[in-house]
């Protein structure tokens, strides 16, 4: 199938055609308890192109094989594919070799392998790892788990009433004993945008090396190892309008090649005795076990459907959605806007004073409506404002003008509703 925005014969992209768009994607054209499909719960995953269940479907309806193991043609052209799916990851963030991609299920394992791989060695009591008061659990657990069987400390800069991270306070938290530092470019529960350019450079200027949690951030704004000169990175292929299981981690090649195997297995070594085992070269070193084949070709597809589509084009897009739904809303009687920094990507939060936001999300459900309800694994995020959960709407690259006012009137039906 072709791309959603042709190209002209000069090569440039026409308009945004977000109803083009939208006919790629076949769960938004259903209906929910009798009403259209309003489908604004992205930043938990997003729908996937046909382009991309093409893709998975292909593989296992022609080419289903095991990979890197065998001389027959399927386990040819599925290698082929798998690993032509890798260059597209490359491609897609700029990294400067193939050997810097490791497929792995999604950010969270990406960050539990570089915890366990990476920080473990370089910790000792008294040590510290520095994340920020924007983090999902993924990017807080590991290295909870971590500090407690090193005797390391987490320490966290604290966010603002906006919901931003004050880039004075993050410098100052780089001490002496700062270890490593893991960083969310894009926070999941506030759409909020983190200076993250200036957060690497900060780290490394003290020599602390940096992870940075792109889940949020890939789906919405171009990403660039080589500029950004994290020494990881992580993202989800489900965020991404990919397949669920899939994801990446970037690491700078010599920081990888020093690493030790995370996981053992099949595929992650070159020769195996009782004695000793010799692993394979990267990015198969962290590779262990058949992969989630079908997914990282349809990781492939959905980078491909993606840039198709401009990811300046989407997040213009999307900003004037956030706009649209930020301005609908904030002139609202009894709501409230949880999350309010300057720089936000796709996220707007909202509590209604007096009601709970899992009765505002039945009452969406109701009305057709998807949104997410919840501390959004982000509880310290929650603490921070005294909330125990918020309503989170999150716009994609499908959604439209019209559902942010959907959205809003069913909003207002809430409010009337539950009084």
């Amino acid at each position: 199938m072709t791309p959603a925005t042709p190209v002209t014969a000069a090569g440039t992209k026409r308009a945004y055609d977000v109803e083009a768009v939208r006919r790629d994607f076949p769960a938004l054209d259903q209906d929910v308890h009798g009403r259209p499909l309003v489908y604004l719960d992205n930043a938990a995953t997003t729908h996937k192109p046909r382009q991309v269940i093409d893709a998975i479907s292909r593989f296992y309806a022609v080419d289903n094989s095991n990979i890197h193991r065998g001389v027959h043609l399927l386990s040819v052209r599925a290698t082929d594919a798998y690993e032509a799916a890798r260059e597209r990851v490359r491609r897609f963030v700029n990294a400067a070799s193939e050997r810097e991609i490791i497929f792995v299920r999604g950010t969270t394992e990406a960050i539990n392998l570089v915890a366990n791989s990476f920080v473990a060695a370089r910790l000792q009591p008294g040590d510290e790892i520095l994340i920020t008061g924007l983090e999902h659990h993924s990017n807080i657990v590991p290295w909870q788990l971590l500090c407690a069987r090193t005797g390391a400390t987490l320490v966290h800069v604290p966010i603002d009433d906006a919901g931003a991270v004050p880039l004075a306070a993050y410098e100052a938290l780089i001490g002496p004993r700062t270890r490593f530092a893991a960083l969310a470019w894009v926070s999941n529960a506030l759409g909020t945008v983190n200076p993250i350019v200036e957060m690497v450079r900060a780290a490394h200027a003290r020599g602390v090396p940096v992870l940075v949690d792109a889940a949020q951030a890939a789906p919405h704004m171009a990403v660039d190892v080589q500029a950004l000169d994290a020494d990881f990175l992580a993202f989800s292929g489900h965020k991404v309008y990919g397949p669920t299981g899939s994801g990446v981690l970037h690491g700078k090649q010599a920081l990888l090649e020093a690493m030790p195997p995370w996981q053992g297995g099949g595929d992650m070594i070159r020769s195996v005795t009782f004695e000793r085992s010799e692993w394979n070269r990267l990015p198969w070193k962290f590779e262990a076990g058949t992969p989630d084949i079908a997914a990282g070709i349809g990781l492939g597809a959905a980078l491909d459907y993606v840039e198709s589509l401009g990811l300046d084009a989407i997040a213009a897009h999307e900003a004037r959605l956030l706009q649209l739904a930020t301005e609908a809303l904030g002139r609202m009687p009894r709501v409230r806007l949880v999350g309010t920094a300057e720089h936000k990507a796709s996220v707007l939060s909202f509590v209604i004073d007096g009601v709970h936001p899992h009765d505002v999300g039945t009452i969406l459900d109701r009305e057709g409506i998807a949104i997410r309800t919840g501390h959004h694994c982000a509880q310290p995020v929650m603490d921070r404002f005294g909330i125990p959960a918020t309503a989170r709407a999150s716009f994609g690259l499908y959604n439209t003008a019209g559902e942010v006012e959907a959205l809003a009137k069913a909003v207002q039906k809430a409010i009337d509703w539950l009084g």
